[in-house]
């Protein structure tokens, strides 16, 4: 929970302490926090989760805090799901992949992505009664031929989910990207069926920015463009969706060549650039902000930048008011034989979705960790989540945050 006195002069950064935690069974692959969320209303404060062999799981967000037992021992109370949803495979009954979540306004359906289908759920409904998808679209016509939908359609898993709103406030087309670098438009509110499917390969390679299979994507505010983040990619690419579908611009200077998630976030442009402008995290700690995307085609280079961070950026989020971006920073780096923890030869980073540890930093300092995944050990460094207050002058004062996290788990 941020202060009241977020925005005010401090003369260091202020601590910032969770608000509460939630114990899953497994990894989460996919989270989605309810659209309506408010913390002066509990009803509302709710997330989804999607873990490894589960059930789509509906939690509350803020469960009791811990207490001791007579023991001294920490004992954490973990409240049951408000719900679950299935997705299965009829064949084997085995749970599906979620590799994407979103859960849009008013937030009564929620939408699920996974190998070649889009599900959609019910949320209003008990899990009681309904546990199934509502419906469910096949992005290729069918897994079973040889040529797994002969080219029609759109290939792979879901990866990223991204609603549309409309200048009306309602949703529109939900735009879906894939790990096989495909994206598809969906209208699941009326039609229910699929719109548009295109590849961005040839996009992203005449673009030279590169790619290895979308991790997001994000509409404008105005809801006219579609902005798509890949993994090792150098840059984003900016769709203009009110015509042919055609590649309008892509944003560069992201220093992005690495396997772990590194989102971006947009908000409206001033009246000045005009657009909007887009965030994104880099692999060198770095936040960089392009402004007045949307006005120009071909290249667009950032339009400043700063330090967040001493390790990749995976996350970037602003504050609907425009005065505050939150930064959440963490990766490791996989030790080869004989190298010393405190080594920057290793350049290559790895997500959450690759490795799993039960340790994390306890500061921002060097720490080295062993799995039993991988023989070999791997360093964390700089796993923190910071807010930044942005300046209200000539230009944006992002010099100290006014608040600090050391002890953030890894994204």
């Amino acid at each position: 929970m941020l202060p009241e006195n977020l925005l005010e002069t401090h003369q260091e950064a202020t601590s910032l302490k969770a608000h509460g935690a939630v114990l899953l069974p497994e990894t989460t692959s996919a989270i989605a926090p309810c659209p309506y969320f408010a913390l002066e209303n509990p009803a509302t404060q709710a997330i989804l989760t999607a873990s490894k062999d589960h059930p789509i799981q509906l939690h509350y967000a803020f469960p009791q805090s811990p207490t001791e037992d007579d023991d001294g021992n920490t004992v954490l109370h973990q409240p049951p799901p408000l719900a679950a949803f299935r997705l299965i495979k009829k064949e084997t009954e085995a749970y599906l992949p979620i590799a994407s979540i979103i859960w849009p306004a008013p937030g009564t359906h929620f939408i699920a992505g996974t190998a070649n289908r889009i599900a959609i759920f019910d949320v209003s409904r008990s899990d009681a009664i309904n546990p199934e998808p509502l419906f469910s679209i096949a992005t290729i016509p069918s897994t079973r031929h040889i040529s797994k939908g002969n080219g029609v359609g759109m290939r792979g898993t879901v990866s990223a989910l991204a609603s549309q709103v409309r200048e009306s406030g309602d949703a529109g087309l939900v735009a879906a990207g894939t790990w096989s670098r495909c994206l598809g438009l969906y209208d699941l509110q009326r039609a229910g069926s699929c719109v548009a499917t295109w590849g961005i390969a040839g996009a992203a390679d005449e673009a030279k920015v590169g790619g290895k299979g979308v991790i997001q994507t994000i509409w404008s505010p105005c809801g006219r463009y579609l902005v798509v983040n890949e993994r090792k990619s150098s840059g984003l690419l900016v769709y203009d969706l009110r015509g042919t579908n055609q590649l309008l611009a892509h944003l560069t200077g992201r220093n992005g060549d690495t396997n772990q998630r590194l989102s971006c976030d947009v908000f409206p442009g001033t009246n000045a650039a005009g657009g909007f402008e887009v965030w994104a995290g880099t692999k060198d700690g770095s936040v960089v902000v392009w402004e007045g995307v949307g006005n120009h085609d071909g290249p667009v280079v950032p339009s400043w930048d700063w330090k967040a961070h001493e390790s990749a950026v995976g996350g970037a989020a602003m504050h609907m008011s425009g005065s505050v971006v939150a930064t959440c920073s963490g990766a490791w780096e996989i030790l080869e034989e004989g190298h010393s923890s405190d080594s920057d030869d290793s350049d290559d980073s790895y997500d959450s979705d690759s490795y799993s540890s039960s340790s994390s930093s306890s500061n921002s300092s060097t720490s080295v960790v062993n799995t039993k995944k991988s023989r070999s050990p791997f360093v964390v460094k700089d796993t923190s989540l910071k807010v930044w207050g942005i300046g209200m002058g000539s230009g944006p004062e992002m010099d100290r945050p006014v608040l600090d996290d050391d002890n953030a788990l890894l994204p």
